[in-house]
């Protein structure tokens, strides 16, 4: 999970350009240095118009310094909204995407209504290999409507990188993002979303299993189920973690269940409701 292996790991996936998006924060790149001809900057920035959207945004924004971060981020937090944001990117010449549209943060009220009008203001609209392939299907109708180019990631918070990934020319990051809005681009999908999400729930595991409890909880990381969490949570408690073959046998025993495919499944039918009134929403 260390900002130099996860670069490495992508340089020996042999990814032309590397970028680390991590939710509201760049220190990535305060680790590994802000001027590097094999990275490029990017960060994953939050966005909470009530507004004009009335639920959480999450942008791909890439190619800034450290004092456009500030600004940028100081923006959102400030003004919260959106097209201010927006056009701060396209005065600064800086490549941005639309995250997961159909993806809803815990605790937001979805307006779907309004994603269509701000996916007109987005260059490129991500296919995101954490979110239901319906809702990835419901994306890429935004994109072919609007004339909006697609990019795939893994969005994988567990150290994975590489395993799906956007071709297209350029010899710079931004001709590369150029020929992407212009729809001159592949996206490579190595396996099925059910079988990439079971995966990084079984490295999530894994992950839980070996960090101390309060770093894991300071730093807030959660697998996006709440039940999920909440069997982890319960399995690796200080009464169950004292021994480590009880801890083990835990960290067995969720695995085990993970990898059923049940934990995915679940999720899937609880999104149902929702995939059925965006499906309305789009063909309407």
């Amino acid at each position: 999970m260390r900002p130099e292996n996860l670069l490495q790991k992508g340089k020996d996936n042999s990814l032309d350009f590397v970028t680390f998006t991590d939710h509201d924060t760049v220190k990535a790149y305060d680790i590994l240095g802000w001027k590097r001809d094999d990275l490029t900057t990017g960060v994953e920035l939050s966005v909470s118009d009530p507004v004009n959207v009335g639920h959480t945004v999450h942008i791909n924004v890439f190619g800034f310094d450290r004092q456009q971060y500030m600004e940028f981020s100081n923006l959102a937090k400030k003004e919260c909204n959106i097209y201010s944001i927006i056009d701060y990117f396209r005065s600064n010449d800086l490549p941005y995407i639309y995250n997961h549209p159909f993806w809803f943060q815990v605790g937001d009220r979805p307006n779907i209504f309004a994603i269509p009008e701000i996916a007109r203001h987005f260059p490129v609209i991500e296919y995101n290999m954490q979110d239901l392939k319906q809702k990835n299907l419901f994306a890429m109708i935004l994109a072919q409507r609007y004339g909006k180019g697609m990019a795939i990631t893994t969005d994988s918070h567990t150290g994975s990188i590489g395993n799906v990934y956007t071709v297209a020319e350029g010899d710079t990051f931004h001709e590369y993002f150029s020929n992407i809005c212009k729809g001159r681009s592949y996206m490579v999908v190595d396996q099925p979303i059910w079988k990439h999400i079971t995966g990084e729930l079984n490295a999530w595991i894994e992950l839980v299993f070996s960090m101390r409890r309060d770093i894991r909880e300071e730093m807030g990381f959660t697998t996006g189920m709440g039940a999920f969490d909440r069997l982890v949570s319960i399995m690796e408690s200080d009464i169950l973690g004292r021994s480590p073959l009880v801890n083990n046998a835990a960290k067995e025993f969720i695995k085990h269940i993970s990898g059923s495919g049940l934990p995915v499944l679940l999720y899937m039918v609880s999104k149902q409701p929702q995939v059925s009134k965006i499906g309305r929403m789009i063909n309407g």
